[in-house]
C-alpha cells in the first residue's frame, strides 16, 4: 500500500521529533516506513496498558494501492527531509 499522511496538529506518536503540524509525508509501496527508533523501543518495553492520545493531537493517513508520486516542487524544496532514513539506523535487528 501507499501511504500519505500528514500531522494537522500536537505531537505525532510514531514520529515525536521532526513532524510537527504541517508535515505530510509518503511512502510509496514497497517502501519502508514506521515509527522512528527511539519511538519503537518506547512503545515495545512499555507496560500494556489502556493510554489516551493527547488531546492536542489530530494526524491523518490515506491509503491506496496505487502508486502515488511526489511534484517537482516537493522533491526540490529547501524543507524537504533528506536525512529522514537516519531516524531507523539505532533500531537492532
Amino acid at each position: 500500500m501507499t501511504e500519505f499522511m500528514g500531522n494537522i496538529s500536537g505531537t505525532y506518536d510514531a514520529k515525536e521529533k521532526g513532524f510537527g503540524p504541517g508535515a505530510s509525508s509518503l511512502h510509496s509501496c514497497m517502501t519502508g516506513h514506521g515509527p522512528e527508533a527511539e519511538v519503537f523501543e518506547k512503545a515495545s518495553t512499555a507496560n500494556l496498558q489502556p493510554s489516551k492520545t493527547p488531546q492536542d493531537s489530530l494526524a491523518f493517513m490515506f491509503e491506496t494501492c496505487y502508486m502515488l508520486k511526489m511534484t517537482d516542487y516537493a522533491m526540490h524544496d529547501a524543507r524537504l527531509d533528506k536525512d529522514y532514513k537516519k531516524c531507523w539506523d539505532s533500531i537492532k535487528p
